[in-house]
């Protein structure tokens, strides 16, 4: 008999992928999405939320995170015995909160899939793993549904936390880079002026603003991006301070510092060769 999944929130860009993910790994999908069409024909649709999720075996959440607690509380007691309840938001602790108060029947799983909608195949892409209640179980489930992907795992708490940094504060800074190259009106003379720096900058900064007004608003509303937020422009504050002071040897103490904290765990000269390949890739 055919494997299958059901996937909610199928016509997003995730559930999108997930969905041609799925079918080309023998699996029967049936999606739902009540906001965005299912433009898929290998999925087949369902016509409601409790029709989608009641005979299903897995059910994958592609859903808003302000709005997967909600959803998993919704559909949980419409759910069968034995199956599965998977959701892959990037904020953790309410989610997790909300997986812990579904019926016993359901076995929850709680991931987070550090890839977008372009990711090419699933092979050595990042999946963090989210324990609820049992978390051998959870992650076997996982493991077998992605091979090739690497798994971390790590509690809802300190997931936020990271995650913050990965991806919140990220996020935020790029966000107003992005805001100052928008107000450029002399961007082209900027570009023909620039160098592999500006450039990754750039491409990056205008990667992030391909995404969503909510899933971007989401990421940097993480609660856990307030300190590194904080510290952040504490630092960029203490060094403007430094330059208008003429303060060159503060300057230089902090920038020296920042390098032998790296080093420790980097290696700077190999991450300086990896940035002119990207450059050299993206200009062929």
């Amino acid at each position: 008999m055919k494997k299958s999944i059901t996937i909610l929130g199928a016509g997003g860009k995730m559930g999108q992928w997930f969905a041609k993910y799925f079918a080309s790994t023998g699996y029967e999908v049936i999606g739902f999405d009540s906001e965005s069409p299912i433009t898929d024909k290998s999925v087949k649709k369902a016509t409601s939320l409790v029709g989608a999720v009641l005979n299903a075996e897995v059910v994958l959440l592609c859903t808003p995170t302000r709005r997967t607690p909600e959803i998993i509380r919704l559909i949980a007691k419409e759910m069968k015995r034995g199956s599965y309840l998977i959701e892959i938001t990037s904020q953790k602790a309410k989610t997790a909160a909300s997986l812990l108060k579904i019926p016993s029947k359901i076995n929850p799983v709680c991931i987070h899939p550090m890839f977008g909608p372009g990711a090419k195949k699933i092979k050595g892409q990042n999946i963090i793993s989210i324990p609820i209640k049992d978390a051998k179980k959870e992650l076997n489930l996982v493991k077998s549904l992605f091979e090739g992907a690497n798994f971390v795992t790590i509690d809802a708490i300190e997931h936020d936390k990271k995650i913050a940094i990965i991806l919140g504060l990220t996020h935020l800074v790029n966000l107003a880079f992005a805001n100052i190259l928008s107000k450029d009106d002399k961007i082209s003379l900027t570009e023909r002026m620039s160098g592999t720096t500006f450039k990754i900058q750039k491409i990056l900064s205008e990667s992030i603003m391909t995404e969503s007004t909510e899933l971007i608003e989401t990421i940097i509303s993480n609660p856990e991006i307030r300190r590194s937020a904080e510290e952040f422009w504490k630092d960029v504050g203490r060094l403007l301070t430094a330059i208008q002071e003429g303060k060159s040897e503060e300057i230089t103490t902090y920038i020296k510092t920042v390098q032998e904290n790296l080093a420790k765990n980097s290696n700077l000269e190999e991450s300086y060769k990896k940035l002119n390949t990207m450059i050299n890739a993206i200009e062929k």
